[in-house]
């Protein structure tokens, strides 16, 4: 056994997905160095890793997290983009069949909302873009390695016990030690190993089940094409399905389809597009119809969420916990990568006001700032898995149902006002807080309610309802 100490200031990253790497982004400037240990190697391309499962299905980074992950690594986005990926802008490029019908796409000029997109490419490609960022910064270094346990007591964490190999551990002391281990994460255990009181924590589970595959594009497709999102309905006394096309680099369609307890889909290949024709809609199973799969299925159910309390613990200085580690939320939403990215700003903001990780009250300031993008996401996710049957965990309260009928009300009143629209798109991309919702140009348009005519279907382009119809785009588009 090694031991490794020094007097430099240093962040001890647990974990080298997104989350870590934007953590260790966010700290970098205010310290000496930052360490991130990771149990799998990492590839230096936009290629599969091992440990990152959920990277097979269907992602959406909003504009708030491209935004912050900008912020923190400025020339990301363009990293991106030259590699393939899609910006793909909001609304207008977005067909979705909401729980109350077709949202308007709002094409006309007056309407162009520039600051709201979804980047649409694949995990491993947004994970290496910010790894390819990051490693441009001397001060930080990747360990391939375990970590075992943290090393302090419960006052202070002081560092993190590593494994090599077979005995081949390694003392590594730091000054803060941040768990960015995800939903496999056992810091809980750890910091409960050495005194901590248990960490308390909201669960809710709605029994979501994704199924995911690659197909490629229809020829003529491949650089313009909206994402194409079928919601489900949680108002309705039966499982609630969903499914996603999201275009991304290689002239590829991530598509997701996904069910809660009762109505999951499965990993049969000759079953994935039979099930995408029990959505709500059969828009999605008609492109897919129109396309050609390129990969297996890939199956993932460990989708339950939480919330973990961390402010109401004593906890020890020198320890934070972000990303998967602290709040996990439903993959339906999407909102997993950008509440990491506005957790790391935040946590770069603490970082310069304090003057760097080793100021006194640090990690409670930071866990407190990380924690507030998370809050705010885990209401959006939580306000309509709680009333999907056979969801397991918190039930809805006279509130929630209020707040729900709410949301309901502005759904409806979307398809025809773009000023609601727009609100509901700000929030969805975390833009905006839910106070957003609230505005009185907000609650007025609610109070009216829908002005113009449900839309009797989906509103598609002349290219894409051709695609829809098997015929292949023209060469000139």
């Amino acid at each position: 056994m090694t031991s490794h100490s020094d007097h430099r200031s240093r962040v001890l990253i647990l974990g080298g997905g997104l989350a870590g790497t934007l953590a260790a982004a966010a700290v970098a400037p205010y310290c000496d160095e930052v360490v991130i240990v990771e149990r799998h190697a990492l590839p230096d391309t936009p290629t599969p890793r091992r440990g990152l499962p959920q990277a097979r299905h269907a992602h959406m980074l909003w504009s708030g997290g491209a935004d912050a992950i900008e912020d923190l690594l400025p020339g990301t986005i363009r990293l991106w983009l030259d590699s393939g990926a899609h910006r793909i802008p909001l609304p207008r490029a977005m067909v979705s069949f909401s729980p109350c019908g077709w949202y308007r796409r709002w094409h006309e000029p007056e309407y162009a909302v520039d600051s709201l997109y979804l980047i649409g490419a694949g995990r491993d490609l947004i994970d290496w873009g910010v790894r390819t960022q990051l490693l441009a910064d001397s001060r930080v270094r990747i360990l391939t390695a375990e970590p075992l346990r943290l090393l302090g007591d419960h006052t202070r964490i002081t560092g993190a016990v590593i494994q090599h190999g077979p005995g081949q551990e390694e003392h590594l002391h730091a000054d803060v030690v941040v768990d960015a281990m995800g939903r496999a994460s056992r810091t809980t255990t750890w910091l409960s190993d050495i005194g901590v009181p248990a960490i308390p924590e909201t669960i809710l589970d709605a029994g979501v089940t994704y199924a995911s595959r690659l197909y490629k594009a229809p020829a003529g497709t491949a650089d313009d094409w909206p994402a194409i999102t079928i919601q489900p309905d949680a108002r309705m006394p039966v499982p609630g399905t969903a499914g996603s096309i999201i275009p991304i680099e290689g002239g590829l369609w991530q598509v997701s389809l996904c069910g809660t307890r009762g109505g999951e889909p499965t990993g049969d290949p000759e079953r994935f597009e039979e099930y995408a024709r029990t959505l709500r809609h059969g828009l999605l199973a008609d492109f897919l119809a129109a396309s050609e799969p390129t990969s297996p299925v890939s199956l993932t159910r460990n989708t339950t969420s939480y919330h973990r309390h961390y402010s109401k613990v004593r906890m020890p200085a020198g320890f934070l916990a972000v990303g998967d580690a602290a709040t996990a939320l439903n993959p339906l939403y999407g909102h997993g990568m950008s509440v990491a990215a506005l957790g790391a700003r935040a946590l770069r903001d603490v970082a310069s006001r304090a003057g760097g990780p080793t100021a006194r009250g640090f990690t409670r300031r930071a866990q407190r700032e990380i924690g507030r993008p998370a809050a705010a996401a885990w209401l959006l996710a939580a306000g309509q898995d709680m009333f999907f049957p056979g969801t397991r965990g918190k039930k809805p309260t006279a509130a929630d149902r209020v707040t729900s009928a709410y949301t309901h009300r502005l759904i409806r009143t979307a398809a025809s006002s773009f000023t609601v629209a727009e609100a509901l798109t700000q929030v969805m991309t975390l833009q905006a807080g839910a106070a957003a919702l609230a505005h009185p140009r907000v609650l007025v348009e609610a109070i009216r309610g829908p002005r113009l005519p449900a839309l009797p279907g989906p509103p598609l382009t002349a290219v894409e309802d051709g695609v829809r119809q098997g015929r292949a785009p023209s060469p000139s588009g």
